[in-house]
């Protein structure tokens, strides 16, 4: 069994055939997503949609590209959707200096508000970083160091999409973070592979980040959560391990983070 530990499976490139997507996931094994929102509009199509489908979980939160919808009030309302017993992390939250939508320093704001929001409700994050790794990780692990009641009850979140090193990667493990991996794992000049051998797969997860980031040999259409073999077979094959191993690891260290009731 798998668990795609990130899709977002709210967008429009899922609106005309959702059921049919979930369906050909189940026959791939993969029979758990989690889904993270990136603004409190999304969050809320996240949440009607766990509620329409019993294998999907929802985080919720402000993605670093969305902070123009990003208010104190709306804020209030992603506080408010915590209450719902599908909602399982706060995320998708981070920041990221590719596009640069918004200041460095405003998105480290916000992204800060967002952890201590996961603090007081005693949740994980999930983490998007983009040209930002050093700066996400010495925010996150600062907070995990300046509040140890809430880093030891368990993992404290995922940086999604790691495209760190293996010191970096250490350092949240150190912290209580794990890292999670989507298709770009099976491309050809990918380094994903190198650090695996390095890290081993004891800190891991598998994502598919749908509709991007889609594996070989579907690279360039539609990602869907159905491919999530693909990636869990390029990591068995980097470290010589059965794709059994590879989904029996993820899949406990999802349910773990996310505290998953099933």
């Amino acid at each position: 069994m798998f668990i795609d530990s990130h899709c977002h499976l709210f967008y429009d490139d899922f609106k005309n055939d959702l059921p049919e997507v979930i369906s050909r996931a189940n026959s791939s094994g993969v029979k758990y997503f989690i889904v993270p929102a990136t603004n409190h509009e999304t969050a809320r199509q996240a949440i009607e949609l766990a509620e329409q489908y019993p294998s999907i979980f929802v985080s919720v939160g402000f993605h670093p590209l969305d902070l123009s919808e990003f208010s104190t009030d709306r804020l209030a309302l992603i506080e408010k959707m915590i209450l719902h017993p599908k909602v399982i992390a706060i995320g998708e939250i981070g920041i990221d200096y590719f596009y640069d939508r918004s200041p460095q320093e405003y998105q480290k704001e916000i992204f800060s508000l967002q952890i201590e929001l996961a603090i007081r409700t005693d949740l994980p994050i999930i983490v998007h970083t983009r040209d930002s790794v050093h700066d996400a990780v010495e925010i996150a692990v600062r907070y995990a160091k300046s509040y140890p009641e809430w880093r030891n009850k368990g993992k404290r979140g995922v940086f999604h999409c790691f495209t760190g090193d293996k010191a970096q990667a250490k350092t949240l493990f150190d912290s209580n973070f794990l890292i999670s991996f989507p298709g770009p794992v099976t491309f050809k000049k990918s380094t994903m592979p190198d650090l695996i051998k390095e890290i081993g797969i004891e800190n891991i997860m598998v994502e598919t980040d749908s509709p991007y980031l889609t594996p070989v040999p579907f690279r360039g259409k539609r990602n869907e959560p159905s491919y999530i073999p693909l990636i869990a077979q390029k990591i068995a094959d980097t470290l010589n391990i059965s794709i059994e191993e590879v989904g029996r690891i993820t899949t406990a260290n999802a349910k773990k983070l996310f505290n998953l009731p099933i």
